[in-house]
């Protein structure tokens, strides 16, 4: 029997995260918005709404704060049966992969040389880059069946917010890609002298192609591999 494919439950204890993220996850659902988060989900699941992710927190369980080396900003999950795999970007396997996806690889594949793996073995699964420091976060972490953002406001961008300025607070330098004025819009959570911030228009095919920062030709995933290697030879 397969899992399900989206929220069955608005208990955090069934969302596992890795054990780094665990104080800052139990500190959050313990406080006012948190609590206020989980009783507007349980409302939703009650009156029968469809809700995706099957795991809202998947990101903080296969990438471990220590870990993280690179950090990709989403902003609500797919909204489509099936999709959402609860990192940002990514699909689940076997799911045709969604035109800012399409334009993630087709710049990856650009920049440098790298063709993604063939559909559908991954297919669109970001799976790997997650468990290898690629922190692929939304910023809104639920989002219902066919309503864009639905969940947006609600709670979540607290304990993303929280988890983006843990991640500028560490020791370890990242790269944190700002892909839309959304993701831009946090910024302001990261110390910019200690981190690698790139910003462009983002992938999605009304913007990747436009001024002021084309994201196809953005150059981003080379940029990032240099400043790493760069950072590992000073350290």
């Amino acid at each position: 029997m397969s899992p399900p494919d989206h929220l069955s439950s608005s208990d955090p204890a069934d969302w596992p995260v890795a054990p780094g993220w665990q104080p800052l996850v139990d500190e959050f659902f313990a406080g006012a918005v948190g609590q206020k988060l989980l009783g507007f989900l349980r409302e939703r699941l009650d009156a029968g709404a469809v809700i995706f992710p099957p795991q809202p927190l998947r990101a903080l369980e296969l990438t471990p704060p220590e870990d993280v080396r690179v950090v990709i900003l989403g902003q609500d999950p797919y909204h489509g049966r099936g999709q959402a795999e609860g990192l940002a970007f990514s699909v689940a396997p076997g799911v045709a992969l969604p035109p800012s996806l399409r334009n993630i690889f087709k710049e990856l594949q650009r920049d440098l040389g790298t063709a993604p793996p063939p559909f559908p073995n991954p297919g669109g699964s970001l799976v790997k880059w997650a468990t290898h420091g690629v922190l692929l976060l939304n910023t809104c972490l639920t989002v219902e069946e066919a309503q864009p953002a639905s969940h947006a406001g609600r709670g979540w961008e607290v304990l993303t917010d929280a988890v983006i300025r843990h991640v500028s607070a560490g020791e370890k330098p990242v790269v944190f890609m700002l892909w839309g004025s959304h993701a831009q819009s946090k910024r302001a959570l990261i110390d910019v002298g200690h981190h690698k911030v790139l910003m462009s228009n983002h992938p999605s095919p009304l913007s990747a192609l436009r001024p002021p920062v084309p994201f196809i030709g953005c150059g981003h995933f080379g940029e990032a591999r240099a400043w790493r290697e760069a950072q590992q030879s000073q350290g």
